[in-house]
């Protein structure tokens, strides 16, 4: 039986990248998003494929839900069109009630804030703190690299095999949201 996904947390850069193409799939995640009628759960900002993602989603009347730190607010990054925004104090707070509000995440191409977002909620379905899944939307192949590097973690005995499947990565957003809502976690132990 599918999983009940009413909202999504999209972890992505909020800078724009090298490649129209990310743009583009940030545009068809917001989309897909409003189409199935899921709540945007995202960082709040206008700022590059944030900023992106968002303005699809409501262009397409689907709903967003902003959380943004004080600083961020105070700079006028907060993007003024969303359904609901919420002002926390940090960087922590932001992450904290993004994955309170969210029964699943997408990680899109970004940076490092990106990639420590989505390390976290993964570490926190392999240690069963939460038992939301995790997907790479993986446009232009971004992930590539890191699956690689997954794929080294197992070889060395770091992370067991069932595990490097804990996260599903397809580049058709909607395609994701489908993986998303019939993902079964491991119940493979995380110590090899």
């Amino acid at each position: 039986m599918p999983r009940s996904i009413t909202s999504v947390a999209v972890f992505c850069g909020s800078n724009f990248g090298d490649s129209d193409a990310y743009a583009d799939g940030a545009r068809r995640l917001g989309q897909a998003l409003a189409e199935a009628g899921i709540t945007l759960v995202y960082g709040g900002t206008t700022k590059g494929l944030m900023g992106v993602v968002a303005d699809s989603l409501i262009n397409a009347g689907g709903t967003a839900h902003g959380v943004i730190t004080e600083k961020l607010r105070q700079r006028g990054h907060a993007h003024p069109g969303l359904h609901r925004s919420e002002i926390v104090a940090s960087l922590r707070l932001r992450k904290q009630r993004m994955v309170e509000l969210a029964d699943a995440f997408i990680a899109m191409p970004g940076g490092i804030g990106t990639m420590e977002e989505m390390m976290e909620v993964w570490t926190m379905n392999q240690l069963s703190e939460i038992d939301k899944p995790v997907g790479l939307l993986n446009i232009a192949d971004f992930y590539r690299p890191l699956l690689t590097f997954i794929d080294h973690m197992v070889s060395c005995k770091f992370l067991p095999p069932e595990h490097r499947h804990s996260i599903s990565v397809d580049p058709d957003p909607a395609a994701l949201i489908d993986r998303l809502r019939h993902f079964v976690p491991t119940n493979v132990p995380k110590w090899l």
